[in-house]
């Protein structure tokens, strides 16, 4: 039986609907020559295969209403029997299946329309009003279909889009991928006669200070029925938005169903360059004409800079050497899953920036292109890899299935996505691969993958992450040197030795871990242009057993919170002067005496770091004490009493002091030429007190990717973190705002993420707020027998 309060809310979804699509309706005739329309509200899903629900006359009413992007599996439940296994952080998989009814104008009838998925995890099929428009096994790459022909025009015939999305075979990952359309979804209308897509491509034949040559190259098509003459205007816009250039491109006839290329270089004077420091960006904006009209026009954001790779020095930057100091990074983004609001990875990338970090690995896909764009404007250079295997499987149901048939589609579509992106510096043509030990089977599909990647993308160097080459014999059968930059995971002394045999190789390290003698093979070596490391953050799945969930190997926790390892790491990578204070405990003493060292921290390399001074015993003891610093001298007093100073050791080595414990204030203090540059301290913990809230940010927009991150932490009187606390906290908001997911940095926690309450780990739990319009959001945190906390955030 329907209640009232069911009919209601149908009620209410259909309003909401209508009005959505009498915006769409609008928007699409109001623009005159291309129009894209945000296609994320609106859509219906069920987490079941629903047999004949492309039909456009199925009933979804049942349905739940969901906005994009969406991914299903991080709602859980975490359970030790699901398929995904370990790999996949024992979390759901199966089929899933969206639907999303719109209406057309009438005018749209002589126009193309078109419609973009970012990525869909995995395995996707997608119809029209019953037409089914293709299938795309993989769920990482973007792809669109043309609806043209098979759409209903009129406010009152509506259209039907469905889609099924299905990763039920498993286990199919070595990580989590998420399930469902967990990117965005545009819809697009074009004249006729309309710029390809992707076709627009940016290159800089010259980049430097005094000028650059920027060369514009596109190709339009003719979809009409007659043929076309028509021509290219092109603008260049600055950083500032104002012009910096322009061209006209003499006319060209366009054959009815044919297309033609269009080529023209611009010279731009002192150009303000792509650099970390200052990632300045600019814009082509090419507009079609056909006569006194314009048929179509887009932007496409580039850089001006000049890299290169040398076999003798390494990278260089617009003239300047550089060791690339790289991260790898997985596509989840936590508690959100794989569906991640741009705001998480913004925090998380500045974080990565303290510490010095300057590239990004794409491990082992492409990426959502919104994180490009970011890394576009932050200034990280990006190494953008395609695949995690070949014909050689990993998993049962990997891209191994589908490999033959679609990773040169697959490929060709990325390169022509990402191409016109600054921060990007290598393609990878894929990660550990398997089929290398068939040195004849591996050369042939690498030497079709470069074909491909060169084709799309002639310049931009190809790289692949060897696994294991002295074992397969790649520095010898010649596949290595097929690569332009040789890669190599791990074992640096190899990949050194590899150079050292023949000096003309390029090389960087693809994939390498934390310690110490990692980062002197880099420093120390100046042919070895740089390093990724294993990883930048913890990250979802690649669990060895129940009950861990998340692999815990990042410079970050999930949460993003910096871990010891971070700071070491910020010691020898940032140009900064700092200093942080850690204590060393036994990994059996510390299983047995410290706070918060529960079976997640187990997993953890390095977990016997812990930045506090309160162990559970407070008694007379000794404490390892190490200091991590770039500074010229750093001395350590405990309770104002000098334990004595130690000057930077040549070879990057934390500073080390054997400190008899005694409660109070432990504080190091960095000093370059004797001055103070930076300090650090920590305080022993008193009895739990109250909730304190801290906030990464107090705007926050009013849309998808809008995210303000609260930790709450549990302290005592004088507000020092009890890290032993573990209560559970309850988040509440009142005004415009939402809790949109909570969690903690525990990677062996099974509570779900889209809840209001969150047990403390170490003394922390997050939660991530979201606004739903602009206004005042108050966020109030309490447990029991606590004082309660609150911060304020303002939606725009």
């Amino acid at each position: 039986m329907i209640t009232k309060e069911a009919l209601n809310w149908r009620f209410m979804q259909r309003i909401t609907i209508c009005l959505a699509l009498t915006f769409l309706a609008a928007s699409l005739h109001a623009a005159p020559s291309r129009t894209t329309v945000p296609f994320d509200s609106g859509w219906r899903f069920l987490k079941a295969d629903a047999p004949g629900a492309e039909n456009p006359a199925f009933d979804d009413a049942s349905w739940r209403a969901v906005t994009l992007p969406h991914d299903w599996s991080i709602e859980g439940p975490f359970d030790a029997r699901n398929p995904t296994r370990g790999a996949g952080g024992f979390l759901p998989a199966g089929v899933g299946w969206y639907r999303k009814p719109f209406t057309l104008p009438e005018a749209d009838a002589k126009r193309r329309v078109f419609v973009d998925f970012d990525g869909v995890m995995a395995n996707s099929d997608v119809w029209i009003n019953g037409f089914h428009l293709g299938k795309r096994p993989y769920g990482y790459v973007s792809f669109r279909y043309e609806l043209t022909g098979h759409l209903k025009f009129g406010g009152m015939n509506a259209n039907v889009l469905a889609v099924r999305a299905d990763n039920s075979g498993q286990p199919a990952s070595r990580w989590y991928t998420g399930a469902g359309i967990y990117r965005h979804v545009r819809l697009v209308s074009t004249d006729p006669v309309h710029l390809d897509h992707w076709a627009t491509f940016v290159t800089l034949p010259k980049a430097a200070a005094a000028s650059a040559t920027v060369r514009v190259q596109t190709t339009v098509v003719n979809q009409s029925a007659a043929p076309r003459t028509v021509a290219l205007e092109i603008a260049i816009l600055g950083p500032d938005g104002k012009a910096a250039a322009s061209a006209q491109v003499p006319a060209k006839a366009v054959a009815a169903g044919g297309s033609a290329d269009f080529d023209r270089e611009i010279e731009i004077t002192a150009p303000a360059l792509w650099n970390l420091d200052r990632p300045a960006l600019y814009r082509a904006a090419v507009r079609v004409r056909g006569g006194a009209a314009t048929l179509d026009e887009e932007s496409v954001p580039f850089g001006i800079r000049e890299f290169h790779f040398d076999p003798d020095t390494g990278f260089w930057l617009n003239g300047r050497n550089l060791k690339i100091k790289g991260v790898c990074l997985h596509h989840d983004g936590g508690a959100v899953g794989a569906a991640v609001p741009l705001d998480v990875w913004e925090r998380r990338l500045a974080t990565l920036r303290r510490l010095g970090v300057n590239a990004i690995r794409t491990a082992h896909n492409p990426v959502a292109p919104e994180f490009l764009d970011l890394c576009d404007r932050m200034g990280f250079l990006v190494m953008d890899e395609m695949f995690d295997c070949w014909t050689v499987a990993k998993n049962p149901y990997d891209y191994h299935l589908y490999f033959r048939e679609w990773s040169h589609t697959d490929t060709r579509d990325t390169v022509l996505r990402d191409r016109n992106h600054p921060s990007i510096i290598l393609y990878s043509a894929g990660n550990e691969i398997h089929d290398t030990p068939k040195p004849d089977l591996a050369k042939e599909i690498l030497a079709g993958l470069i074909a491909v990647f060169h084709q799309a993308d002639p310049t931009r160097p190809v790289t692949q992450a060897l696994f294991r080459p002295n074992v397969s014999h790649d520095y010898d059968n010649g596949l290595a040197d097929m690569l332009d930059v040789i890669g190599q995971n791990y074992r640096e002394n190899e990949i050194l030795a590899a150079h050292a045999a023949k000096p003309s190789r390029k090389i960087v390290g693809t994939e390498n871990q934390h310690g110490r003698a990692v980062w002197l093979a880099l420093r120390d070596n100046p042919p070895y242009s740089g390093q990724f490391l294993w990883s930048g953050i913890d990250y979802l799945g690649e669990s060895r057993a129940w009950p861990v969930v998340f692999a815990a190997s990042g410079l970050l926790d999930h949460t993003g919170r910096i871990m010891p390892m971070g700071y070491e790491r910020m010691s020898w990578w940032s140009d900064e002067p700092m200093v942080r204070i850690v204590r060393r405990v036994a990994p059996r003493q510390a299983a047995v005496t410290d706070p918060g060292y529960e079976a997640g921290a187990l997993q953890r390399p390095g977990e016997t770091l812990y930045s506090d001074w309160t162990p559970s015993s407070l008694g007379p003891h000794e404490e390892n004490v190490e200091v991590y610093s770039n500074c010229e001298e750093v001395e350590l007093t405990l309770n104002g009493k000098s334990l004595g100073a130690q000057p930077l050791p040549a070879d990057a080595a934390p500073r080390v002091w054997r400190v008899p414990f005694e409660a109070g204030v432990l504080k190091a203090v960095g000093r370059n030429k004797g001055q103070p540059v930076a300090t650090h301290q920590l305080r022993t913990a008193g009895k739990a007190a109250k909730i304190t809230l801290a906030l990464d940010r107090n705007r926050i927009a009013a849309s998808w990717d809008g995210v303000a991150f609260v930790t709450a932490r549990i302290v005592d009187a004088n507000g020092v973190t009890v890290p032993d606390a573990a209560g559970l906290v309850r988040f509440q908001v009142s005004g415009p705002g939402a809790i949109a997911a909570v969690d903690n940095a525990d990677i062996a926690g099974h509570e779900p993420f889209q809840a209001s309450e969150r047990h403390a780990f170490q003394g922390e739990c997050i939660a991530l707020v979201k606004a739903s319009a602009a206004g005042r959001i108050r966020v109030t945190a309490s447990s029991e027998g606590l004082g309660a906390g609150s911060v304020e955030i303002i939606g725009n």
